[in-house]
């Protein structure tokens, strides 16, 4: 089939990188609120849209992701003096929906529905968050996929907002104090009207918001613009004394970690003055802090830090650097639950404030725990229970609540799927990359697979920013499995799975073990005889959108597809756009001629050669996208499509009134889906 491209012009735009000339001829893509662009984007879509709605399985497969989404879900219980705290959905729902009730017994009832925004479900709950009393909400909106959140407050008794908006909020959560009278959140200045998807955004002021009161009467809390690069995450402590503050440097996981005394207002104490490491405050008695950190200890620790005599040298060890990630940890109970990543699944355990293992919470089968990038246990110092979410490929998210009296769990919530998952298994296996690393491979298949090269198998990965990737349900596989597929999961450096020395084996002049190492899980599928070449499909979202098209132009001849999702394409002008400057810690800058060179070498859309035959290939990214900017889509797909040697498509599918990702409504998701799918089966000869 011969694909006429939709027509875009080449500038004569050169720029001079250290005395290396690089064109950059779709500069004008960047504007995407340009007449051209704007045209530009119709075209394309009426190109790929064209083409993937006559493909054979769309309906059925929109119906099947349709059927496969339609069953209730929940995420796990936020406590609150007596009160419960949950988001539902009743399977197609655009969006979790908010319920409370008194006791675990209770009966719940509708606080904040989400739906009830928008007719088209682009109205998401960002961040939510109930005050200790139980009597008051925090929750932030954000509108159509962006990072700009706006947050309200209101009443859990009535169910009713309070007056006050707070506006331009970014990346904040709501911190409360312990007597619930306001809480604490991050602001930016307001950006210029019409570039607010654009914008570089720097130095957010820490405030403290007071119930019914305007956000113009917010007391500022804490503001460097000498640092316009650091960010700030505050919490009051339990008692009331103090408020920590860790202070973040763009995406670089190490941290600052500052306190200042609640009692006196004093000023703020820089407890931890260096970017050495990363910190996690867990709680306090006194001044006795309990961190999780992986200062000197990759894999991470718990300290107890006695603030009044904070020298290193008096720190005490709590638990120290074992084999296993210890990912995240909570306080519960007088007690510190423990998350641990072992070979990329999750494990809980339970140590004394002394350190003392105190035993193991049982899981179901190799899986995660919690949702993906959030804590996985909700509970409290004070409480005796604690709520945790398990899931795995083919273990749908399950509710549980551990009673520390009766020493056990109990699913409190088991969602029931359409699917049997019966005739499916997944396993682990480990691979030797290029220069030997040992990398590990989730697989799902059906038991029966036969080992003869033509099963059309979907890799995945990410690899990147120090963000595991673990065992994760989702109705998409469901239905890749449907198809008869094969769905990879690939565990590649520059994660967290094997802990910061993981991290660094993948970031800055590293990078390109990242794109190693998914080629040679690609190249082992296909040693194994799982698939071959041609029925081989890849897949990544961001960071992973980067990796799919690194090795994309470094090994055309290895995939039979591409799906390269809201990637960061332009490796050489990514920091010049809304918070993408904040990446600059895991990929360098080309400000910086020795990292310039580093970027240069495997930047997606510096390395794409006229003449070659590159795959089928799938872009998406959306329209309100203000993480990736979607001129990094643009300006790839303009490029590759003008460079294809072949008549195998190269298409962009442009989603409106969306964004990265976060808060998109389902009946969206849906569709796209199933248009990814149906690509990828006419690409892959799915019969």
């Amino acid at each position: 089939m011969k694909f006429t491209y939709p027509p875009a012009h080449r500038s004569d735009q050169v720029d001079d990188y250290h005395g290396t000339l690089v064109p950059d001829p779709y500069r004008w893509l960047e504007d995407v609120d340009s007449s051209e662009t704007r045209a530009w984007v119709q075209h394309q879509n009426e190109l790929s849209f064209g083409f993937l709605e006559k493909l054979p399985r769309r309906e059925s497969l929109r119906r099947r992701l349709t059927e496969l989404s339609d069953y209730p879900r929940a995420q796990v219980y936020a406590r609150r003096q007596g009160r419960y705290f949950q988001m539902r959905n009743t399977g197609l729902q655009n969006q979790d929906v908010l319920y409370v009730q008194d006791g675990l017994e209770g009966e719940p009832r509708l606080l904040l529905d989400p739906n009830s925004l928008s007719t088209d479900g682009t109205v998401a709950v960002s961040y939510w968050e109930p005050s200790p009393d139980g009597l008051w909400l925090a929750y932030a909106t954000s509108t159509s996929g962006s990072d700009w959140q706006t947050y309200h407050v209101c009443s859990v008794e009535t169910g009713r907002d309070l007056p006050e908006v707070l506006q331009w909020v970014k990346f904040s959560g709501a911190s409360w104090l312990t007597d619930s009278s306001g809480f604490f959140y991050n602001a930016y200045d307001a950006p210029t009207p019409g570039q607010e998807f654009l914008q570089t955004v720097y130095s957010p002021r820490l405030l403290f918001h007071r119930l019914d009161t305007d956000q113009s009467a917010d007391r500022l809390v804490y503001h460097r613009p000498d640092h316009k690069e650091w960010g700030f995450d505050a919490r009051a402590t339990d008692d009331g004394r103090y408020l920590v503050l860790l202070v973040s440097q763009g995406t670089d996981i190490r941290n600052r970690l500052f306190y200042q005394d609640l009692v006196g207002r004093g000023p703020f104490v820089e407890l931890i003055p260096d970017l050495e490491a990363s910190y996690y405050f867990l709680g306090n008695d006194g001044p006795r802090f309990y961190l999780l950190t992986n200062l000197d200890s990759p894999r991470g620790r718990l300290v107890a830090v006695d603030v009044t005599h904070p020298q290193k040298e008096n720190w005490v060890i709590l638990l120290p650097e074992s084999p296993a990630v210890l990912e995240s940890a909570r306080l519960v109970n007088d007690q510190f639950i423990v998350v641990y990543n072992l070979d990329a699944h999750h494990a809980i355990q339970r140590y004394s404030l002394e350190g003392r293992f105190l035993g193991e919470v049982e899981l179901p089968t190799l899986g995660t725990v919690g949702p993906l990038h959030e804590p996985g246990v909700s509970g409290l110092r004070g409480h005796a229970e604690f709520f945790y979410m398990f899931s795995s490929f083919l273990y749908p998210p399950t509710i549980y609540r551990y009673d520390f009296a009766a020493g056990k769990s109990e699913a409190v919530f088991i969602p029931r799927i359409p699917f049997d998952p019966s005739p499916y298994e997944t396993r682990q296996v480990f691979l030797a990359g290029r220069d030997g690393t040992r990398l590990p491979l989730f697989l799902t298949h059906r038991k029966d697979l036969k080992l003869d090269g033509q099963n059309p198998t979907l890799l995945y990965g990410y690899g990147g920013f120090s963000i595991s990737v673990m065992p994760a349900f989702s109705a998409a596989t469901l239905a890749w499995l449907d198809l008869g597929g094969v769905y990879a999961s690939a565990v590649l450096r520059g994660g967290s799975e094997y802990g910061e020395s993981w991290h660094q084996g993948g970031m800055l002049a590293n990078k390109q073990n990242v794109f190693d190492d998914f080629i040679a899980c690609a190249e082992w599928l296909i040693e194994e005889k799982i698939t071959s070449a041609p029925r081989l499909a890849i897949s990544g979202r961001s960071n992973g959108g980067l990796l799919v098209g690194a090795c994309l132009t470094q090994r055309p001849d290895l995939f039979g597809a591409a799906l390269p999702a809201v990637g960061v394409m332009d490796m050489l002008r990514f920091h010049k756009f809304t918070i993408g400057w904040a990446w600059t810690s895991d990929y360098g800058c080309s400000d910086n001629p020795d990292q310039f060179k580093t970027l240069f070498a495997y930047s997606p859309l510096h390395n794409i050669h006229p003449g070659v035959a590159y795959p089928p290939t799938l872009i998406t990214t959306a329209d309100h996208d203000d993480r990736v900017v979607p001129g990094h889509s643009f300006k790839f797909a303009a490029t590759l499509q003008a460079s294809q040697a072949t008549d195998a498509p190269i298409l962009i599918r442009i989603q409106t009134k969306s964004g990265h990702g976060a808060g998109k409504p389902i009946s969206i998701w849906i569709d796209e889906t199933a248009d990814i799918f149906a690509f990828l089966a006419w690409a892959l000869g799915i019969d």
